[in-house]
């Protein structure tokens, strides 16, 4: 049976509304401080466990309450934790995210996140070809570049989502099969070309997202665009994950890459509409029935 594997970031959110924003050095007054189980890695696995994927978890936690907390938190939904490694003497990655204007600011503290590498046996225990792996960038960049290789080597999928914002090596880009930088991110990464540029020079490969106006990609002739949604927005911490999560569910149920990201861009929009990054993430029955009214 096909499974997703994602090799990612697994943090604890500690988040924060206010109706505004502070400026350097200014002091607002708060709404609410709540924790959230996080990490751009942990979000993709819950996304596409609650979409109906077999997931299987592979990073790094601390010794200490967070990493037992997001631990069970895994076990709820489903995923697989049995390569989830606790690393002694160290402190579980946190998020720091203000929810305000409608937005959010997040600054990451990786900790333990730092510890995610392997060797080549391990990697040959961990992939096979029933095997398609999520990535992000909240990870060493040399563990992404050695997964990539390894991968494109084998002949294993590989989606990543180049996120936060850093540079890549260019055969990273070369290795992956699927890239879906949103347009801040895109700019980063190809400076100098615009958006249609550069997906007439990755087709079928990179997709966009451009949130509230959706996502594009080429499809081999020509630049699709898929819309967004309306949605009521409550919290947009987690669309993205939520994106690549259902995106990769989508894939390797063997669907044409415009009705997976039409499924991934409808799962998206419908996570804003609940609070945290995990807990506004769409049921395959949730999305099934929104994709009929759309």
């Amino acid at each position: 049976m096909k499974r997703i594997v994602v090799i990612g970031s697994i943090s604890m959110d500690l988040v924060v509304t206010s109706d505004k924003r502070p400026q350097a050095g200014e002091t607002v007054i708060g709404e609410s401080f709540r924790t959230v189980p996080g990490g751009k890695g942990a979000n993709q696995a819950v996304a596409a466990s609650k979409l109906g994927s077999a997931v299987q978890m592979v990073g790094c936690i601390g010794n200490d309450p967070f990493g037992q907390q997001i631990v069970e938190n895994f076990k709820q939904h489903g995923v697989d934790v049995a390569h989830v490694r606790v690393i002694p003497n160290e402190v579980t990655g946190t998020a720091h995210i203000v929810l305000a204007e409608a937005d959010n600011s997040i600054v990451v503290v990786q900790s333990a996140n730092k510890q995610v590498f392997f060797t080549e046996e391990e990697l040959d225990q961990l992939l096979d070809e029933q095997s398609f792996v999520l990535l992000q960038l909240e990870i060493p960049i040399e563990t992404v570049r050695q997964v990539t290789a390894y991968c494109k080597e084998k002949g294993i999928p590989v989606l990543l989502n180049p996120a936060p914002s850093q540079p890549l090596p260019s055969e990273v880009i070369e290795d992956v099969t699927y890239l879906t930088p949103n347009e801040h991110e895109c700019r980063d990464l190809f400076k100098g070309l615009s958006v249609n540029e550069v997906l007439e020079r990755y087709p079928n490969k990179l997709l966009v997202t451009e949130g509230v106006r959706g996502v594009r990609f080429h499809d081999g002739r020509e630049v699709r665009h898929v819309p967004a949604i309306r949605a009521n927005v409550v919290d947009t911490t987690g669309a993205g994950d939520t994106f690549n999560g259902a995106l990769a569910v989508s894939l390797i149920e063997q669907e044409d890459l415009e009705t997976a990201v039409r499924f991934a861009v409808v799962a998206s929009g419908m996570s804003v509409e609940g609070f945290g990054a995990q807990g506004g993430m769409p049921t395959r029955e949730d999305v099934q029935q929104r994709l009929e009214r759309v």
